[in-house]
Parts: structure tokens; sequence; C-alpha cells
């Protein structure tokens, strides 16, 4: 990856620092469900405003509405609905953790089903490394409440792993809508995700029958909405056209990084050794994975 393309990997990170937190205030108001079709439907409403008829997004969507059907399913419906559902028993630390497993399922997945995407022992190094990175910077309170007495379910840990599973699976799909504009392929997939979450939640969660959220909660959905997907997908697809499955899934790794520094600069948190010797492992990871350092360190 170049440095425009890292740098839009560490903007998409911050931005999705913040999802799990606004994930852990919406849930606790808003079942999982409607809390996924809010989510995806305001934002595939506010990228339908952004591109206003543009890019050729509406015969985009007559002729491959089958795909961002597909894509609206593994990237959205099925990932956040299980986020969401494990985040009812779990903290947002825990769930950054599993969901961090992201790359390494991603490197695992694009070997197999993928010419361009080989497996390396240097992706596998940089994964492992920037996953243990995570777990240091999360650290132990992220575990709490997890032995066999606690009561904490083993589906709610299994859950962020498999839907890490199907983002490997979606950072793969992704990648045969390279030849539409970012924002098309953001809209299309939430759209898609809309149309398949909204008889879900009617039939499971009747939010009609729910009372009016408080304020924080409203602004957590619209944080969620706004920031965390409809923006952060338009960064995501763009990262997945110009660097690959693998290299966009590398975001995962840095939203716990970006959570700790989001809340040292604006809520005025304490960094600790272990957040800046797991922030390190993950930095190391990345360069890993980026292989130019390497490569320039056996030359020399």
């Amino acid at each position: 990856m170049n440095a425009s393309t890292w740098g839009l990997l560490c903007l998409l990170g911050l931005i999705w620092g913040g999802s799990f937190f606004f994930a852990r205030i919406a849930v606790t108001a808003i079942p999982p469900f409607t809390l996924v079709l809010l989510r995806v439907a305001l934002a595939a409403i506010a990228l339908q405003i952004y591109v206003a008829g543009r890019h050729g997004i509406y015969a985009a969507f007559a002729g491959r509405w089958r795909q961002f059907l597909l894509l609206g399913l593994i990237n959205n419906a099925i990932p956040h609905t299980l986020i969401f559902l494990g985040q009812t028993q779990i903290g947002a630390g825990l769930a950054a953790i599993l969901n961090a497993t992201t790359p390494v399922w991603t490197v695992l997945i694009a070997n197999v089903l993928t010419s361009d995407e080989r497996l390396s022992a240097m992706k596998i190094a940089g994964c492992l490394l920037g996953l243990a990175g995570t777990a240091v910077l999360i650290g132990p309170s992220a575990f709490t409440g997890l032995s066999p007495t606690s009561g904490v379910p083993l589906w709610a840990l299994i859950l962020p792993v498999a839907a890490a599973v199907s983002y490997g699976f979606a950072a793969i799909y992704g990648k045969g809508f390279r030849d539409l504009a970012p924002p098309v392929t953001a809209a299309g997939q939430l759209i898609a995700s809309s149309v398949i979450m909204l008889p879900v939640s009617l039939a499971i969660d009747q939010p009609w029958q729910l009372a009016m959220p408080e304020v924080t909660v409203l602004s957590a959905i619209l944080a969620l909405a706004l920031l965390s997907t409809a923006y952060g997908y338009i960064l995501y697809f763009r990262i997945l056209a110009q660097a690959g499955a693998t290299n966009a899934s590398l975001v995962t790794l840095l939203v716990p990084p970006s959570a700790v520094l989001l809340g040292f600069l604006f809520l005025g948190e304490t960094l600790h050794a272990a957040d800046l010797a797991g922030m390190a492992l993950i930095a190391f990871g990345l360069l890993v994975l980026d292989g130019r350092l390497i490569s320039w360190l056996r030359k020399s």
C-alpha cells in the first residue's frame, strides 16, 4: 500500500474505533435486529442523498441487485447482527478483540478463493502480531467475568468471531465491485441490507412496541449510521479497490488503538504502558504485513 492508502486505512480505523462504543450504548435500549436495521437504513438514505443520482448508481442497482443482496448479507446484515447480539452479553473491548481476528480469516479465505492474494509467512505473522497487540492493548479487563462460573454464555464469544469470518468472505467478494465508485457500492450494499433486515426486525423485535429512546441512545444511533457506516464504507470500498481484501481487513487491527487514542485526546483518559506496548505490537504487525521494511532489512 502507498502512503495515501495507509492514510485512508488509519482514518477508517479512527472512524470505526467509535462504532463498538456507539453500539454498546444503543444496544441497551434497542434490540439487535432493529439496531442493525436503523444503522443500515439511515446510512443508505444518507448515501442516496450524497450520491444524488451520480456515478450511474441506478443502472448499477438494476444490473447487479443480486450481487448487492449477497454483499449486504455477508458484509452488513449477518456480521452486524452477530456482533450486536454478542454485545448484549460482553463488553466493547472483548468484542473488538474477537472482531480483530478478521485479517487472519481474510488471509486464509483469500488463499483459497483468489489467485492474487496468496498465503505467506509474513501475512500470517503480521496478522498474529496485530491480534496479540490488540489483546495487550485492551488488557485483562476485557476478559473480566469470563470465568466458568461467570454466566457469560459461549455463544456470545463465538458470534463476533463468526462475524469476523463473514467479513473475511465479504472482503473477497467485494473486490468484484472495484469498477464502481465507492459511494455506489456502499449505497448498494446498505440498501440491500435494509431490505433484508426490515422483515427480520418487524417479525422478531416488533419495534412499534418499543419505548422512545433517550437522547444519548438516539445520538449513538445517528453516529453509528452516518459516521461509522455511511462515510466509513465509502472509505472501506476505496481501500478495497486500491489495496485488496487482506489490506482492507487490517482496519480491524486499528480500531482498538484508535478507540484508546480518541479517549486520551478527547476524554482525558490516561495512556498506560500496556496501551503503548499493544500499539507498538500492532504497528509492528502492520509493518510486517506491508513487507517493505522486511525487504529493506534483508537487502541491507
